[in-house]
């Protein structure tokens, strides 16, 4: 029985990823072919398009997506970013301020939706000096391991976005 249950479980969480895999195409699909301004917008096109999807499991997507809220409606974020090819440039204009917080942590503020894909960004660089990023709707929060790699982070952080 114990057997059993591995395997509808497994098979659960296999079905469960293709749905979500197909969903998330279709939610990028919707994004690149429309202007969408709220979740619930989209909940609705994703329902009508036969998606069994709430507004939490939108949320979701779009946070795991990377999509950003440019200008009241949601964008898919720039193939620069999603590639992590290091060009920061075309995330420059969700960055609004970097500043020091202490020695070991440094605080980016971009516009509301954005901070999840510029954090992405910080993430897949793989910055030696970053110990780990934390991120809000508009806020990251990244850790150092003391004042010389912050400062280190901080040349770099002004450099990439251009500020």
């Amino acid at each position: 029985m114990h057997h059993i249950c591995k395997s509808i479980l497994g098979y659960t969480t296999v079905l469960t990823d293709h749905l979500q895999l197909e969903r998330r195409s279709a939610i990028v699909r919707i994004l690149r072919n429309g202007v969408v301004r709220k979740q619930d917008e989209l909940v609705h096109l994703l329902k009508r398009d036969g998606y069994a999807v709430t507004q939490s499991s939108i949320s979701r997507d779009l946070r795991d997506l990377g999509v950003l809220k440019a200008s009241g409606r949601y964008v898919m974020p720039p193939d620069e970013m999603t590639r992590a090819n290091g060009d920061f440039g075309a995330l420059s204009p969700f960055v609004r301020q970097i500043r020091a917080a202490g020695p070991c942590l440094t605080v980016i503020r971009t516009t509301i939706g954005s901070a999840q894909s510029v954090a992405v960004a910080i993430d897949k660089a793989e910055w030696p000096e970053v110990v780990g990023t934390i991120s809000g709707d508009d806020t990251i929060f990244i850790a150092t391991g003391g004042a010389s790699a912050q400062s280190k982070l901080m040349l770099r952080l002004r450099s990439s976005f251009r500020i």
